[in-house]
């Protein structure tokens, strides 16, 4: 590779500079330190503020790539897909008819992959660090279990319009927590807490004395991502739960698979008992399928409606990257009373952004990393099986919620996303 020569250059003329810098050959820990410090300052910091510490990591990683020997880069099936996807994102920003809105969110998904990339050059020597990271997020959650619970109990009142009230009897309105994240939102908080959840999954295989404390904490991590009255969110706690009932059914002994399905069985009505006597759960739940009789459902629609008219129309190359140039762009295609800051898909926010190929890409990048990850789990069994588990429910969540939201595009939310999948990336080079 082209790249790689170009590196072992450069690392030949640096190389006694490495050799004699204590900075230089403690950089890894640097690095670490501001992966984890993305990690903590989501749960309170600003959106640009949790972006300098990923941007700190990228040069960072840029200073170790030039300076260490034999620093390289390696091209799996999945990053050479994600190379494609970049690409392509260059052109569309390069053809945007508003360039300079498009410049900025191209900086925003710049620092995303450059971060991404970061954390797989750390991993690749530290992966003892991985189930740090697991440990972290599980703390993340029970700060934000503890404030959820808190805002609740307190009956916290929306900031704006966060749920259609115009059918609903005073018992059938939801208190909508959103934790600690900024800005504040039960949608973006809900998002936040269905990537972060699994984490209680590594816990006991960290430490067997920690399996109460997990089931426990996750079990209310759970309750306060209901409290979120999420819809997108409850959809893909759904299809986590699916994917973890499977996988547990699948490696069970044959003789505990009967007890398993009874227990499961018996959870599923006590959480329907418990979905049918609440009313304002059972109003949120059911509102889902209410399409067009609910506000939000058919706000949705209108802005679907406008978007693929949008991607009609730009359907090769897309508008440019960022929220802001598809605000400017969305104005001329949306229906009247109905203002959009995103698609409400991240699908069709990629095709209307990118273009239809960008979006095959990422797409085909999703899905090399996620089969290369079920390879993984059929063919491995260690601690590191765990992680990789416990990442690909994450990313199977997050995508399930980026279905009928955008909140994925979030610092919060993104930055967990290429950490799940750099874990997944490292621990499942050689499959």
């Amino acid at each position: 590779m082209l790249a790689n020569k170009f590196l072992n250059l450069i690392q030949t003329y640096t190389k006694s500079l490495y050799n004699r810098s204590f900075v230089l050959q403690n950089i890894d820990k640097l690095i670490g330190v501001n992966i984890f410090l993305v990690i903590f300052t989501s749960i309170f910091a600003q959106s640009d503020n949790i972006g300098y510490f990923a941007i700190f990591a990228i040069l960072l990683t840029i200073i170790k790539l030039f300076t260490k020997t034999g620093e390289q880069f390696d091209l799996t099936i999945g990053d050479k897909f994600l190379l494609v996807y970049f690409l392509f994102v260059i052109i569309s920003v390069a053809g945007s008819s508003l360039f300079f809105l498009s410049l900025k969110g191209f900086f925003k998904t710049l620092t995303y992959i450059g971060f991404y990339v970061s954390v797989i050059h750390y991993f690749k020597n530290n992966k003892k660090i991985i189930k740090l990271i697991f440990i972290a997020y599980a703390l993340c959650a029970c700060y934000e279990t503890i404030f959820a619970f808190m805002q609740n109990i307190g009956a916290v009142e929306e900031i704006s319009g966060w749920q259609d009230m115009s059918h609903l009897n005073p018992e059938e309105v939801m208190t909508r927590v959103y934790g600690t994240l900024k800005p504040y939102n039960p949608n973006l908080f809900g998002g936040y807490m269905l990537s972060i959840i699994p984490a209680f999954i590594t816990l006991p295989f960290i430490n067997k004395r920690l399996i109460g404390f997990s089931i426990l904490l996750g079990l209310l991590s759970c309750i306060s991502l209901v409290l979120t009255g999420c819809r997108g969110a409850y959809i893909g706690l759904f299809f986590e739960l699916i994917v973890i009932i499977a996988a547990a059914y699948k490696f069970l002994q044959p003789k505990l698979k009967k007890i398993f399905t009874c227990l499961v069985g018996t959870c599923t009505a006590f959480v329907i008992f418990i979905i049918i006597s609440t009313a304002s759960l059972r109003a949120r739940i059911f509102s889902i399928f209410a399409m067009r009789s609910d506000s939000s459902n058919s706000f949705r629609f209108n802005v679907y409606n406008s978007c693929v008219h949008m991607f009609k129309d730009n359907w090769l190359l897309g508008i440019g990257c960022g929220n802001q140039n598809f605000r400017e762009i969305y104005g001329l295609y949306m229906k009247t009373g109905f203002d959009a800051l995103s698609a409400y898909n991240i699908y069709l926010e990629t095709a209307v952004e990118s273009g239809v190929f960008a979006l095959i890409s990422f797409i085909c990048f999703l899905i090399s990393n996620i089969a290369k990850a079920i390879k993984y789990l059929l063919s491995t069994k260690t601690i590191e099986t765990v992680f990789v588990f416990a990442s690909l429910l994450s990313i199977i969540g997050m995508l399930t919620h980026g279905i009928v939201d955008t909140v994925f595009f979030r610092p919060q939310i993104q930055f967990n996303f290429w950490i799940m999948i750099a874990i997944i990336r490292v621990l499942t080079k050689k499959i």
